[in-house]
């Protein structure tokens, strides 16, 4: 249950890490199988998540008015919450697609171009 008040909806329980406890573990299964990170052991992943949540509750929990998200992000993940009519935030947790190999003169060349 939630209250719209002001600045956005107010939920009657605390909304922490430990909400998504659930997304962080499917999250570090994915990770786990499917990506490669010369930046961080999955270990490290899981603590950043677990970092990059607390960020995202708190902008989630501060954010103006009329806005509907909060985002917490590092240069491999994402971690985006959005306002809905339920008893809690939705969550969108997304691993960012970097290649340490990609040319850096192709991004020079797109900004001469346009």
């Amino acid at each position: 249950m939630n209250f719209e008040l002001g600045r956005g909806s107010f939920y009657l329980f605390a909304v922490t890490a430990d909400t998504f406890k659930h997304e962080m573990a499917d999250a570090l299964k994915a990770y786990d199988k499917y990506i490669v990170c010369i930046d961080k052991v999955p270990e490290d992943c899981e603590a950043s998540l677990k970092s990059l949540m607390e960020k995202a509750i708190k902008a989630y929990e501060n954010r103006g008015p009329n806005l509907r998200h909060g985002i917490a992000l590092d240069r491999q993940v994402t971690i985006i919450l959005s306002q809905t009519d339920g008893e809690r935030p939705l969550c969108g947790i997304y691993f960012n697609l970097h290649s340490p190999y990609q040319k850096k003169s192709a991004a020079k060349t797109a900004k001469s171009a346009s």
